[in-house]
């Protein structure tokens, strides 16, 4: 297929700006793979659609604030993202503007933390070396800001009100700079209710980084690759995992970078093994789901690698169909918008 399959006209108003005030009360479009449907509910109504024996699986993973506003020696406005560290110290960036950097070029942020640029690559990231006065991650937590995605706005100057509520209720394990959104509407009630009926809840952590969100470059699909991902299962949800499929149980995914993690390692290893591993796989049409039955997840941007998967597990046409209900329905896109589950 070609990505320009999965476009789609999106109104600007639709795109979510600020967090529901109460994370539960987002909307959540059910679509019913089996009946080739789909209805209007909201997330507080999940437990409703789930049962016992099933096993609901969350990301884990928290951000860190991998955004920092410095400046030049020559008093430019440098702006630097954190992609991922490469070594001790070592940092690979996406800079703005990159054109004001070049190898040797030092950016100061505040006086404590100071970044030198080691590289520049052609398509635009910028390697640097950071120099510390003490710790770097207490120095990060101090003056880093939340890594929103582009399309939501904020002022340069503002406080940084999002970072408490672009994070997971469950995050637990540092390392994303990204929130796994599907999780951002979860309560600790929500869960309780959830464990009450007799599902389990079991945990991994995949760091989502900026392979996920990478966009697709190529106009056919076979062509496309997801960059690879660091994940971790633990012994225990190995164990819980393997026995849900053994017996075979719904397994429920809690957003695309679970979907990854599972399918990475079913498909690799035929099971579910513990350990940390690198999820390389990429999913496009005509992939055979072996991990997951079901996946709630936000919706996402038009010609996306998250709208392809989503789109490869309900199917292309309900899924774009969907896609447009939600649109003329005004449900709320993206990071901080509504959800849908697909089972």
């Amino acid at each position: 297929m070609l990505i320009s399959e999965f476009n789609f006209e999106l109104p600007p108003e639709l795109i979510a700006q600020e967090p529901l005030v109460d994370r539960k009360a987002s909307r959540m479009l059910v679509v019913d793979r089996s009946s080739q449907s789909f209805s209007d509910r909201r997330f507080a109504a999940l437990p409703k659609f789930l049962r016992s024996g099933d096993v609901l699986v969350l990301n884990n993973t928290k951000v860190f604030p991998a955004r920092l506003l410095g400046r030049s020696e020559t008093g430019a406005n440098i702006e630097l993202f954190l992609v991922r560290e490469t070594a001790d110290g070592n940092w690979e960036t996406l800079a703005r503007p990159a054109r004001r950097l070049h190898s040797g070029k030092r950016v100061h942020f505040g006086d404590e933390l100071t970044a030198e640029v080691v590289n520049k690559t052609e398509d635009g990231k910028v390697f640097v070396r950071f120099e510390c006065t003490r710790d770097f991650y207490e120095v990060l937590d101090e003056i880093g800001m939340t890594p929103l995605p582009p399309y939501i706005k904020r002022e340069s100057s503002a406080i940084d009100s999002d970072r408490e509520r672009y994070q997971t209720v469950f995050a637990k394990n540092r390392g994303a700079i990204a929130a796994p959104t599907a999780g951002l509407h979860f309560t600790p009630e929500v869960l309780e209710d959830i464990k009450d009926i007799g599902v389990t809840v079991a945990e991994i952590t995949l760091h989502v980084g900026y392979g996920t969100f990478e966009p697709v470059r190529v106009d056919d699909l076979t062509q496309h690759q997801v960059s690879a991902e660091r994940y971790a299962i633990s012994d225990e949800t190995a164990e819980i995992l393997n026995g849900a499929k053994s017996e075979k149980r719904r397994i429920v995914a809690v957003g695309t970078t679970a979907t990854r993690a599972l399918e990475t390692t079913l498909t690799r290893y035929d099971s579910f093994l513990a350990g940390s591993h690198s999820a390389d796989l990429t999913i496009t049409p005509g992939y055979k789901f072996r991990a997951i039955d079901a996946l709630l997840t936000n919706f996402h941007l038009p010609l996306s690698s998250l709208l392809v998967l989503t789109s490869t597990f309900g199917g292309h046409e309900l899924i774009m169909s969907a896609y447009r209900h939600a649109i003329i329905e005004e449900y709320r896109f993206y990071s901080y918008g509504d959800c849908m589950f697909v089972v």
